[in-house]
C-alpha cells in the first residue's frame, strides 16, 4: 500500500507524466488528422477528375443532335443549338481550344 508520504510523490509523478505526454499525444493526433484530411482531399480530387474525364469522353463522342436533344429544347432552339455546336467544333484546332480561349501573342 502507498504510504501517506509517498502519495504526493506519486501524484506529482502522474501530473509530470501527463504534462509531458499530453502535448506530444495532442500534436501527434493533429498531424494524423491533417494527413487523413490531405488523403481525403486527394481522393476527392481524383474522383472528380475521373468523372470529368468520363463526361469529356461522352461529350466528345456525341453528335451535335444528341447533345442538343438532351437539353429538351424546342425545335427552333434545337436547330440553333446544333448550329452553334457544329460551328464551335469546327473552330477548335489541335490544341482543343476555341479562339477565345487561346492565348494571344503580345508584341
Amino acid at each position: 500500500m502507498l504510504a501517506l508520504v509517498e502519495l504526493p510523490k506519486f501524484v506529482a509523478a502522474i501530473a509530470l507524466g501527463m504534462s509531458v505526454a499530453g502535448p506530444i499525444a495532442y500534436f501527434q493526433g493533429k498531424a494524423h488528422q491533417r494527413q487523413a484530411m490531405a488523403v481525403e482531399a486527394l481522393e476527392s480530387s481524383v474522383k472528380i477528375l475521373r468523372e470529368k474525364g468520363d463526361i469529356d469522353v461522352e461529350v466528345s463522342s456525341s453528335s451535335a443532335s444528341d447533345l442538343c436533344g438532351s437539353y429538351g429544347l424546342q425545335n427552333d432552339e434545337e436547330r440553333e443549338c446544333m448550329r452553334r455546336v457544329r460551328s464551335a467544333s469546327s473552330e477548335t484546332r489541335d490544341d482543343g481550344l476555341h479562339p477565345a480561349e487561346r492565348p494571344t501573342l503580345r508584341e
